[in-house]
């Protein structure tokens, strides 16, 4: 059944488990040129494992495009762990367990973090047993919740994207509409009203936007539904070729990843008029978080410092979409290309070692 997803992978090598307790766990390692493959482990129900399989490949090529633009020393992966119910207590911790014992027979080529649907509790418990793990809690010597820095990152992508589309950053009296009220959307929509935005916040747990204190829009509103920006922060895949003509806004700018369903979406909201943040570039603060702190011992203020940078990336990316009339999708993928090529021919420490001497 895994046949046909496998067959248009372009990554290194993809890893295949069924635990016993019938989860499907899919980790796919698409990149270790630049390092070992840093991605998070993402726990979901879908409607087949080949839809988890599929899911956990989009997310690891996304990733490594991810480090590849920020510059980090990792290549690209993904974690996927399938199950027909989100398990709780003692069934929780023996999956986990047992993820991390499978985690250690990677030998390294695999480092995860958190994801939808798992947290410092989850890596915890995988530090238990196995070192390939970021953010683990502060009690255990971890970095922590990264999901303050992915919303401060999109915090500062949307300014750069007013910025761009409007000609000021300034979010006093623009609309924006955040999809999705979880860890990281909560935030986003606390830091967009401290700065003076009218925040509309929308959910599937209607009780979870009321209380961000944002204004609720029904979750099948959220697409039609007029706004300066539009922030999607649940899971992926709404923008597509039905929801792209009855978008109300001027800026797609949020924390979701696989935001775009197909690569000709990008195209599409180009042509709409629509400037769009590409996910992977905007969401990069949650990475800076865990690699920053923990494997390159970055001190709080360097690491703001990085997940404000987002924002100028940001503004890189528009300048050259606009220059070679392209989308703002494909204006990225080249600056990952070429940020990857570039880090790709730095020398290995054995070459510096050489040329020292």
């Amino acid at each position: 059944m895994f046949e046909a997803v496998l067959e248009r992978w372009d990554g290194d090598h993809v890893v295949v488990r069924h635990h016993p307790g019938g989860a499907w766990i899919f980790v796919g390692i698409h990149s270790t040129r630049l390092g070992p493959a840093a991605g998070g482990t993402r726990l979901k129900q879908y409607e087949s494992a080949a839809a988890g399989l599929e899911d956990c490949l989009r997310l690891a090529r996304g990733m490594t495009r991810k480090l590849a633009v920020l510059g980090l020393p990792h290549g690209g992966g993904k974690a996927v762990i399938a199950v027909t119910e989100i398990p709780a207590g003692d069934e929780r911790r023996r999956l986990f367990e047992w993820y991390a014992d499978l985690l250690n027979s990677l030998g390294g080529s695999f480092i995860t973090g958190p994801d939808v649907n798992t947290g410092e509790a989850d890596m915890d418990v995988i530090g238990e047993r196995s070192r390939h793990v970021f953010c683990t809690s502060l009690a255990r010597g971890g970095s922590g919740d990264p999901s303050i820095h992915t919303a401060y990152g999109v915090f500062h992508g949307i300014r750069a994207s007013l910025r761009h589309a409007f000609g000021s950053e300034d979010l006093g009296g623009r609309s924006v509409l955040v999809q999705g009220t979880g860890s990281v959307g909560a935030k986003l929509v606390q830091l967009l009203a401290e700065a003076g935005a009218t925040v509309l916040a929308t959910d599937i747990d209607e009780e979870r936007a009321r209380a961000t204190g944002a204004s609720v829009v029904p979750a099948a509103a959220a697409l039609t539904t007029e706004c300066d920006v539009y922030a999607p922060c649940a899971l992926g895949a709404t923008l597509n070729a039905d929801s792209i003509p009855g978008l109300r806004c001027r800026v797609v700018a949020g924390a979701a990843n696989n935001q775009l369903a197909t690569e000709a979406d990008g195209e599409r909201l180009r042509a709409a008029g629509i400037l769009y943040a590409p996910d992977y570039v905007i969401n990069g603060g949650g990475a800076l978080h865990g690699i920053g702190l923990e494997q390159l011992g970055w001190s709080p203020d360097e690491l703001e410092a990085q997940v404000e940078a987002i924002g100028e990336t940001l503004a890189q990316i528009y300048a050259s979409a606009d220059a070679h009339a392209i989308s703002t999708e494909a204006a990225a993928e080249r600056l990952a290309a070429e940020r990857l090529a570039a880090l790709d021919s730095r020398p290995t420490e054995a070459q510096r070692t050489v040329t020292r001497a």
